[in-house]
């Protein structure tokens, strides 16, 4: 071996070089450039016809003044929502989901399914791929982005927080550094939680935008808190319009199977105990109260925020004056215990639950959820309109029609 002061390859060797070893060294230059060839000509075919073509009518607007939107989470339950109401109304409308296996993927696939038929194309990918979002962007000029891609759930946190950070805080870092250089760039309506509100006493007063949030009490809670400051900083760095959406419990047809009210009336049709939790709140075991919205709420809430979102003022990544920042509570405003919810669900299914009440543990979400969205009403319109009563209604009248009863485990 040479000295490590003395070229490995000599500009002025003492001996003429071997043909062998110039061929060799070709030979590999060779490779290596058709190797090199090769993947930007399967990148390009990945991404080309009918890829392309697919995402261009997806995006088509058929209406006046409308607007083309990049969906994030378009698979879930309310990316789905969301994606079947703005198309329906006649704007461009293009959804990307990664399809995880949080829950099973086939609800997910049944939705992507219902909304292709509607015409609206979902690409199979991660949002933490920057040349796919590149190349959407390439083929899209979007005026907004309504991203409401996430890891969601709190348990599962516990055991999984990395997963968090990739898919709550990695991916949207990735998505805002690809809307920053878009020109003109789009306007961008994001899924922030309720939850970030955290371990508050209220004295069981309503959440208030204007609350300090810096106690979140989930690992869940911390990615959305810090989601709205990377959101923020983005706004003033470089002029993105954004408007974060704090979410309080959404529940209705086509919902995420984790939810509690998903098992609770899987329980009830299969026998099968409800554990109801309550909180020692100086030993006086309240039971937990959410604050429950109900699905077309939500999606009318997200489709004013991306009408009133205003324009991002950068271009190129440089910001050319100060653009709309926004947070808002999108909830009911009328906390419901998990009793109450159950009765509900009984009285649609006609049947009884078996309840198992236990205290609750420090590890989940804070006890009591009460929301104020007086300035989500003013700035947006937005005013929810179904009790939970009908919307429970409807909800098991989906649940029936999709799962059957009794309950079949595989196609959750």
């Amino acid at each position: 071996m040479p000295p490590l002061d003395e070229p490995l390859l000599p500009s002025t060797p003492c001996k003429p070089t071997p043909r062998w070893r110039m061929f060799f060294i070709s030979a590999l230059v060779l490779v290596a450039f058709t190797a090199s060839y090769m993947t930007f000509v399967h990148s390009s075919q990945r991404y080309s016809n009918p890829w392309t073509n697919s995402i261009r009518s997806s995006a088509h607007i058929h209406r006046d003044n409308g607007i083309s939107v990049l969906v994030t989470g378009a698979a879930g339950f309310i990316g789905s929502h969301v994606s079947l109401a703005l198309k329906n109304r006649g704007d461009g409308v293009v959804g990307v989901d990664n399809f995880n296996n949080y829950y099973s993927p086939s609800l997910k696939r049944t939705r992507q399914s219902l909304l292709d038929f509607h015409g609206v194309y979902i690409v199979d990918g991660d949002i933490n791929d920057y040349r796919l979002l590149s190349m959407l962007f390439n083929t899209v000029p979007f005026t907004h982005v309504m991203h409401l891609a996430a890891q969601v759930g709190v348990q599962y946190a516990i055991d999984n927080p990395y997963v968090y950070v990739h898919n709550n805080i990695a991916s949207f870092i990735t998505l805002l550094e690809r809307c920053k250089v878009s020109n003109p760039q789009p306007a961008v309506v994001w899924a922030s939680s309720g939850s970030v509100y955290g371990i508050q006493n209220k004295n069981n007063n309503p959440f208030s935008e204007m609350d300090r949030v810096d106690l979140p009490s989930t690992i869940y809670a911390s990615t959305k808190r810090t989601g709205e400051e990377i959101a923020r900083t983005y706004n003033r760095l470089h002029g993105l319009s954004i408007t974060a959406l704090r979410f309080f419990t959404v529940y209705g047809p086509w919902g995420r199977p984790d939810m509690a009210y998903f098992s609770f009336i899987k329980n009830i049709l299969t026998g099968e105990p409800i554990t109801m939790y309550r909180a020692n709140r100086a030993k006086n075991h309240l039971h937990l109260a959410r604050d429950f919205v109900y699905i077309d709420d939500i999606v009318k809430g997200c489709v004013a925020s991306l009408d009133t979102s205003g324009k991002s003022t950068g271009s190129g990544g440089s910001k050319n004056g100060s653009a709309p920042y926004r947070v808002f509570n999108l909830g009911n405003g009328s906390p419901v215990t998990v009793p109450e919810l159950v009765t509900v669900l009984e009285d649609n299914l006609k049947m009884k639950a078996t309840k198992d009440v236990m205290d609750m543990c420090g590890n989940g979400d804070d006890s009591f959820a009460y929301v104020n969205i007086s300035l989500a009403e003013k700035e947006i319109g937005f005013k929810p309109t179904t009790d939970l009563q009908t919307g429970l209604k409807e909800f098991v009248k989906w649940y029936l029609w999709y799962y059957g009863k009794p309950f079949d485990c595989d196609r959750t």
